[in-house]
């Protein structure tokens, strides 16, 4: 049942052509204060500003695992590009140095290949034809730009919930000190 719920939520998200952010759960604007008072669950100022201030927490920590992803995938773009342009290169031989020792380096040169070897992480690297590596490089490469894309948007939708919660939080201060000038007066 839980994940025909789930389900009708990504189809009626794809229907109004939108898209789901990660599960980033919207922001409820409040346009009308009294109202949004009187809606069960929300009994107090304290009560509203401390729900509100738990989402905004959750917010911001969304925030900091989204910009951490996109740090690595920054960083990541880059190395694939590489890696795609010296396997243009590969049909030459080519002279390179490498560390022996500290400060004491060795000459190498390298005969053209027809196999690479593609270091995909977690302890494993694997033998490639220059094709099949420069397929695979360019399927990475297009993901994660994609990736990368997705994030941007991901961001940019959570800094609007940011500003919501922070207009709601706002007018709910702005009711709650209106109360305290009317309950002095009286």
């Amino acid at each position: 049942m839980a994940a025909s719920k789930v389900g009708s939520g990504i189809e009626a998200a794809a229907e109004n052509g939108r898209r789901l952010h990660l599960g980033i759960p919207e922001a409820v604007f409040v346009e009308d204060v009294d109202s949004f008072m009187e809606q069960p669950g929300n009994k107090t100022a304290d009560t509203v500003l401390r729900k509100l201030d738990e989402q905004y927490q959750k917010y911001k920590f969304m925030e900091l695992n989204l910009a951490q992803k996109k740090r690595r995938l920054k960083g990541q773009i880059p190395e694939i590009r590489q890696m795609l342009e010296m396997l243009k290169y590969s049909t030459n031989s080519m002279e390179t140095r490498f560390v022996l020792a500290d400060n004491l380096y060795c000459k190498a040169s390298l005969l053209p290949t027809d196999k690479v070897y593609l270091w995909l992480g977690a302890n494993v690297m694997l033998e490639y034809d220059i094709d099949e590596a420069q397929a695979l490089l360019e399927k990475n490469l297009s993901t994660a730009t994609k990736n990368l894309d997705s994030l941007e948007e991901d961001l940019d939708f959570l800094r609007d919930q940011f500003t919501t919660t922070e207009v709601s939080m706002a007018r709910d201060v702005k009711k709650r000190n209106k109360d305290n000038s009317t309950k002095s007066k009286a």
